[in-house]
């Protein structure tokens, strides 16, 4: 098996690794989660688009997830059900409605923002200066990766 430092001499080498810890680090953020928080991962992602981009509409909400219409509709009635967003016209088109990120909404995905940034602050604390220097240029080029199709 070759070493982490040959692997990632390749692209395919690259992905790997990076595939390996980005996913790591994924769940070792979602046990990082705030105690009072019930909601699903997916669900949080939800909030997380409504706070970052507004008023989506429930299609505009599935393609941003990459899941089908049907199935954010029942994430968005969960959420609606319980306070955490709520339906309302378009302010110019009222033929469409789009789904606003409430205020329990905003303070649920802030809380829990905060704890898992306090963590991974905690943990940042512990690299280098050089470490740091490098994750800072290399968070934009990760979210475009995120972001690409």
């Amino acid at each position: 098996m070759p070493t982490v430092a040959k692997a990632s001499r390749t692209d395919t080498g690259l992905a790997s690794e990076l595939r390996m810890s980005v996913m790591r680090l994924r769940r070792r953020l979602a046990g990082e989660r705030h105690p009072d928080n019930e909601l699903s991962l997916n669900a949080m992602a939800v909030l997380a688009g409504l706070y970052r981009h507004g008023d989506l509409s429930i299609g505009e909400l599935a393609t941003r997830e990459r899941v089908q219409p049907p199935s954010m509709t029942r994430t968005v009635t969960f959420l609606e059900a319980d306070g955490y967003v709520a339906r309302r016209r378009h302010e110019t088109d009222g033929r469409q409605v789009v789904v606003v990120l409430t205020d329990l909404g905003r303070r649920t995905l802030l809380a829990d923002r905060r704890r898992r940034d306090e963590w991974l602050a905690r943990r940042l604390r512990d690299l280098t200066p050089d470490e740091r220097a490098v994750l800072r240029e290399a968070a934009p080029i990760l979210e475009r990766l995120a972001d690409a199709e």
